[in-house]
């Protein structure tokens, strides 16, 4: 084969090789992240189990935070699809894993003793690092105070992580996340009080909320575990699952600034 036909055909393949030309000059205004939510969960798991589980199991996330040291692990890239939120629905979206960033705290969850659950408590430094790392997620993708958001919110039914010792509050005392006011709280606590409002009321907040949920006023056994989820975010002292007026208040005081 002559030299310049070996040379034009190797131009070609190198050519081919290396995908095609893009003009990269304009670029569309009507464009924002893939990444809506970031989904917090716990492992229930020591750091090996938690690598094991998440770099050799059918499950993944983007990133794992151990306790003692703190460590931030990044397992899969952001661009990339993680295996971490399930059948999940929040705020009309459903199957999360293609619109979230998951982040896993390695926790061991609860123990049930004869005496009851017995729930993990988080050490601070792994918040501390759960708090900067959240910081610079939602910088880089322009989130806003509602992105943050629980398993056990976006599968009530079937998940409790990250569990009612997740320090929620922190967040929002670090600008992550929008927390009830406690002067609304008490005010609209008292009127409900006074008068309860009914189940249908009640299920029509928590859809509001974000919470996947039937309106049919009745206290089914999904309406108790979508309460218990959202008692256990901001009331974690009691999740019972039953509807009453401080859960009421903070129903709607949360409605009302969301």
């Amino acid at each position: 084969m002559r030299p310049l036909a070996l040379a034009l055909i190797l131009a070609l393949l190198a050519g081919c090789a290396a995908g095609p030309r893009i003009d990269t000059r304009y670029s569309s205004r009507s464009q924002d992240s893939r990444v809506q939510y970031i989904i917090l969960h716990y492992t229930s798991e020591d750091l090996p189990g938690s690598l094991r589980q998440l770099i050799q199991g059918e499950v993944s996330s983007h990133y794992l935070i151990d306790a003692k040291p703190a460590t931030i692990y990044r397992l899969v890239e952001e661009d990339r699809r993680a295996w971490h939120a399930g059948d999940s629905q929040w705020r009309g979206r459903t199957w999360l894993n293609a619109s979230s960033i998951g982040i896993e705290l390695v926790n061991p969850g609860y123990l049930d003793t004869p005496n009851g659950r017995l729930w993990y408590p988080y050490p601070p430094e792994q918040i501390d690092a759960l708090i900067v790392l959240l910081k610079d997620i939602v910088k880089r993708h322009g989130l806003g105070p509602e992105a943050i958001i629980g398993h056990s919110d976006i599968a009530p039914l079937r998940k409790v992580d990250p569990g009612p010792l997740f320090p929620w509050r922190r967040l929002a005392e670090a600008g992550l996340l929008i927390w009830p006011d406690a002067r609304r709280v008490a005010e609209l606590q008292k009127r409900y009080a006074a008068r309860l409002p009914d189940v249908a009321w009640f299920q029509d907040q928590l859809i509001r909320h974000g919470y996947a949920l039937e309106r049919h006023g009745v206290l089914d056994v999904e309406t108790q575990r979508v309460i218990a989820a959202f008692q256990m975010k901001y009331r974690p002292a009691r999740f019972d699952g039953e509807p009453d007026a401080e859960t009421a208040a903070l129903l709607a005081a949360l409605n009302e600034t969301g």
